[in-house]
């Protein structure tokens, strides 16, 4: 049982974060030298494969020439540029425009700084909660996922990551304008910004509901205010509260009850949805499908959210056959992994923003209907999930730590470079 040491102050926030980013970059130089020695030796190009395949294509695409292209398949399908969201284009052509680089080159270049920040976001996330090393611990962990490799394509994962991570910070710490306006930003790159959309929501709403009434005053000083995350009330400040167990004390204070912070609540959760929404009503106007033509779009990729009947009906196919039957047997592995992280966190008392936020994301990718690969990095920015096997890892003595994150990070990089020089991302 320990007590947590107070917040850095902003300007030693990078300072403290840089421990975390150092071994962050680490990690990802190694998937990367992993992949340009794979590529290497078969003859392709690690360059090609990070900026000029499957997704990222479109994204330079739209950045060059607008929206408007589309392929018709031959079995009827209609794959539309639309269904990619434009914060990524408009950031590549921004960077074009002010540079010497390619639409492509400016996608890596916006890709690998995000990954960056997202991972000094997940630190500021879990030093809030946990303490320190829980927060380096949980940027490890991100960098280390099998398809981390994803971190550092040309592709939205990374820049959608970083602004949900500063979102949730900002709703931790209590600032919902700029949660309000990461979540505006966020939904502008791609769908899932929902879920963040739904974590504000939340967070406020709870909040709301558990402010004091004007009879009953401020708060007894003996007992902490309700969270601004809403999941842990009468907490004592001065409780030692294990890192193992539940979050610090620091993260589930607020400041004072005022009309002006009411205000600021109700603020963010305006600005929170506009951009997702703005972009959907602008889909389905410029299409003439209606406010929810954006739906039409993604049907036209096979794309849609059935609860997960079209996944469980793919793992069951698998079941049926060998040696697919390995595959499934994995698949339902990786699903149990995820429910149980999903419950440890919950079990933990993780703040609600981020146990919303977290839940979404993994319900979003989990239930759509198709490009059933694709699950994996559609789950990348679920980062609250890793908070249980930061905590894990952050209890371990440096040595055995340091044995385990190197072991994790040679098989990761070798997935990586495996994964993109042969299937890849869809």
């Amino acid at each position: 049982m320990i007590e947590r040491e107070p917040r850095a102050a902003p300007p030693g926030a990078l300072r403290r974060a840089a421990p975390a980013l150092l071994g962050y970059l680490a990690v990802r130089a190694l998937g990367l030298l992993a992949l340009m020695g794979w590529s290497g030796a078969r003859g392709t190009s690690a360059y090609t494969l990070l900026t000029a395949r499957w997704d990222a294509l479109w994204y330079s695409r739209v950045a060059g020439n607008g929206y408007g292209y589309e392929v018709r398949l031959p079995n009827g399908d209609v794959h539309s540029d639309l269904a990619f969201f434009p914060l990524l284009p408009w950031l590549e052509r921004g960077l074009a425009a002010m540079t010497p680089l390619s639409y492509a080159d400016a996608g890596l270049v916006v890709a690998l700084l995000s990954s960056l920040v997202a991972a000094w976001g997940i630190f500021a996330v879990a030093d809030h909660v946990y303490g320190r090393r829980a927060g380096g611990c949980a940027v490890l962990v991100w960098a280390l996922l099998p398809v981390g490799i994803v971190q550092s394509m040309a592709y939205s994962e990374s820049l959608f990551t970083a602004l949900a991570a500063w979102s949730l910070y900002a709703v931790l710490t209590g600032r919902w304008v700029s949660a309000g306006l990461l979540a505006l930003l966020a939904g502008l790159t791609r769908p899932v910004g929902l879920a963040l959309v739904a974590a504000i929501w939340a967070a406020a709403l709870t909040s709301f509901l558990h402010e004091p009434s004007s009879s009953q005053g401020a708060p007894s000083p003996a007992r902490a205010p309700s969270s601004p995350s809403g999941t842990s009330f009468g907490v004592p400040r001065s409780a030692a509260i294990s890192p193992s167990a539940r979050p610090s004390s620091h993260a589930l204070s607020r400041a004072p009850h005022s009309g002006a912070s009411r205000t600021r609540r109700a603020l963010g959760m305006l600005f929170a949805p506009l951009g997702a929404a703005g972009y959907v009503l602008w889909v389905g106007f410029h299409t003439g499908l209606g406010p929810l033509g954006y739906l039409d779009v993604q049907a036209g990729w096979r794309n849609g959210f059935d609860g997960g009947w079209a996944f469980a009906r793919f793992i069951a196919g698998k079941l049926t056959s060998f040696p697919a039957v390995f595959a499934g047997l994995a698949l339902i592995v990786g699903v149990v992994l995820l429910l149980w992280l999903y419950v440890t966190c919950v079990r933990q008392r993780q703040p609600l923003a981020l146990l919303v936020y977290a839940g979404v994301v993994t319900a979003l990718a989990l239930c759509a209907s198709s490009y059933f690969g694709s699950k994996p990095r559609l789950l990348l920015p679920a980062f609250p999930l890793l908070f249980p096997l930061a905590l894990a890892l952050a209890r371990l003595r440096t040595r055995p730590a340091a044995l385990v994150v190197g072991a994790v990070a040679v098989a990761s990089a070798a997935y990586g470079a495996f994964w993109l020089n042969g299937s890849g991302p869809p």
